[in-house]
């Protein structure tokens, strides 16, 4: 393929912002040139003149090479935890005014797995979550709120009786009393500020494909954004290793503590 992947990142980064010298190489360059087949391209260069010029093309290549895989209540025992044990501690030391952020939030299935869960606890009126992605494309899939049924699998009968409008057999629609308790923003987590003062932090199944350098950097951040004793709650498949050493200690299993 012409043309040079280190000169196509150096050329991603003067177009969007982004640093793709922070993901995974192989995985990262593999779904690049996945895409550059596909739009019948032949080098690096083409590609990233029209990266350029083409709005949409560049849109599809920012929502391509953003991992959106999102379903509610993904892993549910996960979400047990949440309910019978972290809320419950998020409460008695923060009180009820929960300050939450879901960073990486893709189409918005967590942090309105979220703001259901804790309807559980506080009036949906006292409930509000910052969600972040660096994807405008799924802010506005997430601010629409339609999903499709397979992605509400996991989620309580509870919830989708209460919260959701069927429109036919394979679409839901959110309801606009969950709707109005999320406050969704574009962020890179990479380059951009970071809320202050959070109480708990909700980042899953994203920081898997960073590379161990801009792993640390982000949950360096992380923990700067918690509160002293606030939460952090990763992925099934992310572990923190040498916790410690970025100033976190283990407090359930995918939840981490700020010391």
């Amino acid at each position: 393929m012409q043309g040079t992947y280190e000169s196509f990142k150096e050329a991603v980064f003067s177009i969007t912002g982004i640093d793709l010298n922070s993901y995974k190489e192989r995985q990262m360059k593999r779904r690049i040139e996945a895409l550059i087949a596909k739009n019948g391209i032949t080098s690096y260069s083409d590609y990233a003149y029209l990266l350029k010029h083409n709005k949409i093309m560049l849109e599809e290549f920012i929502n391509y090479i953003t991992i959106n895989v999102s379903e509610f209540y993904r892993n549910p025992e996960q979400w047990r935890t949440l309910e019978r044990e972290v809320i419950p501690y998020l409460m008695d030391h923060f009180g009820r005014d929960l300050k939450i952020w879901s960073a990486a939030c893709s189409t918005g299935d967590e942090p309105y797995s979220m703001a259901m869960l804790l309807s559980k606890f506080l009036p949906l009126n006292k409930i509000k979550i910052i969600a972040t992605d660096i994807d405008k494309n799924v802010l506005q899939k997430a601010d629409l709120g339609i999903y499709n049924v397979k992605s509400l699998k996991a989620l309580p009968d509870e919830f989708i009786n209460k919260y959701f409008i069927k429109l036919n057999d394979k679409t839901y629609q959110i309801s606009s009393d969950i709707k109005n308790c999320v406050i969704f923003k574009q962020h890179d987590l990479l380059k951009d500020n970071y809320p202050e003062n959070c109480d708990l932090i909700i980042c899953r199944n994203v920081l898997i494909y960073f590379t161990d350098e801009a792993k640390n950097k982000i949950y360096t951040r992380f923990n700067k954004a918690l509160k002293k004793d606030g939460l952090l709650f990763v992925g099934s498949t992310e572990q923190i290793m040498q916790a410690s050493q970025l100033g976190f200690t283990g407090y359930k299993p995918f939840f981490y503590r700020k010391m």
